[in-house]
């Protein structure tokens, strides 16, 4: 026994050292695409080109990728988080094919350089995942198992270098039930990613922090749960215009669909530019205090517009970096206002970390996930009282309006039933037949 969990952590520390590879080059391919061409070779410069580009690159990406789409066999479609958590499951092997993930990869990346409104995290985890699988090729189905959440939290770890936020986010989004023995890989996975991020990064956190992030009086307790009440409305509003555009759309060719994405992002682009593409140099802005009201209300509005619409038409990209920057813009909005208050307040900075990680549980409802996050990035315990208030606010109020589906496991139940079918908005039995299976597979 003892034999088999060393064995399983070495497999479990090489999976962590390709995922976080990967992502690493997943994340090259754009950065060396968009300094190829964006005006001054600067990361996510979309607002500096002129407004035919604006409006056509976007629109012809998603034509060029849909007919693309349209040459590949059906089952070769299948990519991002939704497909990882549909093999994680189903009972049996995961299978996640190097196909796929080569379709992932490429198209993920194509769809970002072309400005369309999603992240490299969502691909980042499927690209993680399916290395473990391959890392588990010929091992039984519970290490294939492991090693394919392995490569998922390496993934995580990687893209954001919070190699526990890593950990929780398998448990919470992708619904891995916590056993010790089993997640001693997971673990080693996710801090070699980390390292493999900060060996090519810096032990920096992916966005800009400030160092003074901290509630300054007992008053903004009630600011604090009113942005959570906010964010877990705004949250709401994004999952129902995803699902609003998958049911409109979802019937469509990929050429018709992912042009019509493009469409939208182009022409929302036309009004704020920094909807296109990740938008973290637009959210490092907000961070660091320099984008106005009317600047963040609009961002708001145009980055839930533009994703909502995106991942609905099945555009190949993820949406924790979208959910991110609006949530960022959200407390944004609240610091602007708040500093006009007699009470003594925090600073912009400070409630746009909160915001962004309080949207982040509410899109995804991973609570725990949201806090380590928050911890990681800010290496600031002082942030986790006021980060817990709004989350929770944020979450109680979704679950409230939701159920208990994250946005992922909305779509992917969306995807298993044909259009025009209704699916309801509470998980029930669905719940119950995955909870069921990933029992059967953890025993």
């Amino acid at each position: 026994m003892q034999r088999e969990m060393i064995r399983l952590t070495a497999l479990g520390a090489v999976t962590g050292l390709l995922a976080g590879a990967v992502v690493l080059a997943f994340r090259w391919l754009i950065e060396a695409s968009q300094r190829a061409f964006l005006p001054g070779g600067q990361l996510g410069n979309y607002e500096a080109l002129p407004g035919w580009a604006i409006l056509g690159l976007p629109v012809a990406g998603g034509l060029v990728l849909g007919l693309f789409f349209e040459r590949l066999p059906e089952h070769l479609r299948s990519v991002g988080i939704v497909h990882a958590i549909q093999q994680l499951r189903h009972t049996g092997r995961p299978n996640l094919p190097l196909g796929n993930a080569l379709v992932q990869f490429f198209a993920g990346a194509f769809a970002i350089v072309c400005g369309h409104s999603v992240d490299r995290e969502g691909p980042g985890v499927h690209l993680g995942a399916a290395t473990g699988s391959w890392v588990g090729g010929r091992s039984d189905d519970a290490d294939s198992f492991t090693l394919t959440v392995c490569g998922a939290a390496a993934a995580i770890a990687a893209a954001f270098n919070t190699p526990l936020a890593g950990i929780v986010f398998v448990i919470e989004v992708l619904g891995v039930r916590y056993r010790v023995d089993r997640f001693i890989p997971v673990m080693t996975a996710s801090v070699i990613g980390a390292i493999i991020a900060q060996l090519a990064y810096g032990a920096t956190p992916t966005f800009e922090l400030a160092s003074n992030l901290q509630m300054v009086s007992n008053e903004e307790i009630l600011l604090l749960a009113g942005l959570g009440l906010v964010t877990g409305s705004v949250a709401v509003a994004f999952i129902a215009l995803t699902e609003a555009s998958w049911r409109l759309g979802g019937h469509l060719r990929p050429s018709l669909a992912f042009t019509l994405a493009g469409l939208a992002t182009g022409l929302t682009g036309l009004a704020v530019p920094q909807v296109l593409g990740i938008s973290y140099d637009t959210l490092n802005n907000i961070l660091n205090n320099h984008l106005g009201l009317a600047a963040l209300l609009a961002l708001i509005a145009g980055k839930l517009l533009a994703t909502g619409i995106s991942v609905g038409l099945r555009v190949p990209g993820g949406l924790i970096g979208p959910s991110l920057v609006i949530g960022g813009a959200l407390g944004g909005v609240l610091g602007v206002m708040v500093q006009s208050l007699a009470i003594p307040t925090s600073s912009e900075a400070f409630y746009a970390v909160v915001g962004m990680l309080a949207m982040m549980s509410a899109v995804l409802r991973a609570p725990l996930a949201a806090l380590m996050a928050l911890l990681e990035l800010t290496a600031n315990p002082n942030v986790i009282f006021p980060g817990m208030v709004a989350v929770v606010s944020a979450d109680v109020l979704s679950r409230q309006l939701l159920g208990r589906e994250s946005i992922f496991e909305h779509v992917r139940r969306l995807a298993e039933v044909r259009p025009g079918e209704r699916v309801s908005g509470d998980d029930g039995g669905h719940a119950a037949e995955s909870s069921s299976r990933q029992g059967e597979r953890d025993d």
